[in-house]
């Protein structure tokens, strides 16, 4: 027996970790299986982890220390990339007169030590802890799924592919050329792209096919972050498991197919909306995340200005009449229109409504599904869910004349009618609707109000900092001094909590536009979207710009989040003014 291993073993009989009989069974072990004396004796379950790591490191004389009664600060994690530490199995300890001390399993691993030296360009001090307790250090401080590393996943998936295929590159489109769907690796990794998503808070599961790769993108807070990518070849395979998990047909490549996925994930119960379409390079994925949490909202958590919150909840009590929600796709309305109807469903109400496809089951909501290929569309729904005598009516979208002259008939018969539309801002939504045909008088007579949204990333509250802005930006942003004497500028420095973005989390802008009197004489004269929308901001309509800014003012996101969403215009300053009437 040599030196190392007697001394080694000497430290934990002295210890009364082990006993004679267990140090004489760990050895046979560590011989067959061709392990370290520490591994076998962590295998048997005669010593922990963290009781090896420090036998080890008072053998050696090196500092050992125990993570378990630790915290490592947030500055110091960002010493050393995610990727780093996951890719060496270290972690950032401490700083100190510009030293990282970082922890390692093996005393012995130089090589690790000069490769952080060389990629941190610091002086690296070393200390021991456990293997174990590194990787779980990683995955606590970095993000962690269910204790497993997207990392390490997708390698064990690469690793057993290549062992399944020994076929070539040439077809990339066969759903098991290379190995089979069913296979653990490919379920394993199926469920892991959920589950990291879930994770991250996404709300969408892009699955892209290139000519030399596949990549897997994450929508996180309406921004698309691109994550560790499979191999190329093994996109049938996913491609397949996808297609049974949502029952399509798994033998159709050249039509575009939707389905529905249920799946549990930790505690939650989790729908997913599937769409495959056939791209150049092979099928595209998309799975959208619908989460019933999202719709929990109220309509005082959406994010409206105190005077429109007061507008907004005394419109929706009226007893008739179209409240119409624009914005483009992901802007919220779906959030919206189900944060409304949450606020009016009582058993002495009832509501119906037509959807495509139905995203979000509410009880004690009759929510209908339209079906073209049996010629169930927007119209006949209406007209049939008008004979069911319902007090409150949601239309998913009017799409086209029928549909939008269907909803104007409900609403002048004594129905609160809830729609969406696609329009750039509010007072577009009437030009709209004259343009898909319906007469203006018509819709003078009934729209009550159109919201127009958008959504803006908001600071990361664990890392948020108060900062000045340059005059040029204020400048740029036509903010007058009499605001920004109030505001109070803040932005995100970047941490684990919000994956270094500086972001977590959206908050609606809105644009609230009450059809009064005046609006109304001039919707029926046809008069132009321009003239509409300056009569609106003069009776104290807040555009989508200005709202964005008072957000901006009051520290909640950035200029930058605004500017992405929502455009300023000429008669931003008007509503600025109102900005600093609310003020005084």
């Amino acid at each position: 027996m040599s030196r190392t291993v007697q001394d080694f073993s000497d430290l934990l009989l002295r210890q009364g970790v082990i006993s004679l009989d267990q140090l004489s069974e760990a050895e046979n072990v560590a011989q067959e299986a061709r392990m370290e004396l520490g591994e076998a004796l962590i295998k048997l379950e005669y010593a922990t982890p963290e009781e090896v790591a420090e036998a080890t490191a008072k053998y050696h004389n090196v500092p050992y220390v125990d993570l378990r009664q630790h915290r490592i600060s947030e500055e110091v994690i960002e010493l050393v990339p995610e990727s780093v530490a996951r890719e060496n199995n270290v972690i950032p300890f401490s700083e100190s007169h510009g030293a990282i001390r970082v922890l390692i399993s093996d005393p012995f691993d130089l090589e690790t030590t000069e490769k952080l030296r060389f990629i941190l360009n610091k002086k690296i001090e070393t200390a021991l802890a456990s293997k174990v307790a590194i990787q779980e250090a990683i995955n606590h401080y970095y993000g962690q799924i269910e204790g497993e590393s997207a990392d390490s996943m997708l390698q064990e998936f690469t690793d057993t592919a290549i062992d399944f295929t020994e076929t070539s590159d040439a077809d990339d489109d066969t759903d098991s050329a290379d190995m089979d769907e069913n296979s653990p690796p490919v379920v394993r990794l199926v469920h892991l792209m959920i589950q990291e998503a879930v994770q991250l808070r996404a709300s969408d599961i892009h699955v892209e096919p290139f000519e030399d790769r596949v990549r897997i993108r994450y929508r996180i807070d309406g921004v698309c972050v691109e994550r560790d990518c499979p191999p190329r070849r093994m996109l049938g395979s996913i491609i397949s498991r996808i297609k049974i998990l949502a029952k399509m047909d798994i033998s159709e490549r050249r039509r575009p197919q939707d389905g529905r996925i249920k799946i549990t994930v930790g505690d939650k119960e989790l729908d997913l909306r599937v769409s495959i379409i056939p791209t150049n390079h092979g099928q595209s994925v998309v799975m959208r995340l619908l989460d019933k949490d999202n719709i929990k909202v109220g309509t005082r958590q959406l994010g409206l200005a105190e005077k429109d919150y007061r507008d907004f909840s005394s419109l929706i009590k009226r007893p008739n009449g179209i409240i119409l929600v624009t914005g483009p796709t992901g802007s919220g309305k779906t959030t919206t229109l189900y944060a409304s109807l949450n606020a009016l469903n009582r058993p002495d109400r009832k509501i119906i409504t037509a959807e495509d496809p139905v995203e979000y089951y509410l009880p004690g909501i009759n929510q209908v599904e339209v079906r073209h290929n049996i010629g169930l569309d927007f119209a006949l729904i209406i007209r049939a869910m008008l004979r069911q005598a319902p007090n409150i009516i949601l239309v998913g979208e009017m799409r086209d004349d029928e549909t939008a002259s269907m909803g104007i008939q409900a609403s002048l018969t004594g129905h609160l009618v809830f729609s969406t539309l696609h329009t750039n801002d509010a007072p577009s939504a009437v030009t709209r609707m004259v343009d898909m045909g319906v007469p203006a008088y018509l819709v003078a007579s009934s729209v009550i109000a159109v919201l127009a949204q958008r959504l803006v990333r908001t600071i990361c509250p664990r890392c948020k900092q108060s900062f000045k802005p340059p005059e040029s930006v204020i400048k740029d942003a036509g903010l007058p001094p009499e605001l920004v004497k109030y505001a109070e500028f803040a932005k995100g420095k970047g941490c684990s909590y919000c994956q270094r973005s500086g972001y977590r989390g959206r908050l609606g802008i809105y644009e609230l536009m009450l059809v009064t009197s005046k609006i109304r004489e001039m919707m029926f004269k046809a008069t132009p979207t321009q003239e509409i929308r300056e009569a609106a901001i003069s009776q104290g309509m807040t555009t989508l710009y200005a709202d964005g800014m008072r957000k901006v003012m009051r520290g909640i996101t950035t200029f930058e989040e605004v500017y992405r969403v929502a455009k300023r215009t000429e008669q931003d300053h008007l509503a600025m003014q109102h900005l600093i009437k609310e003020l005084n």
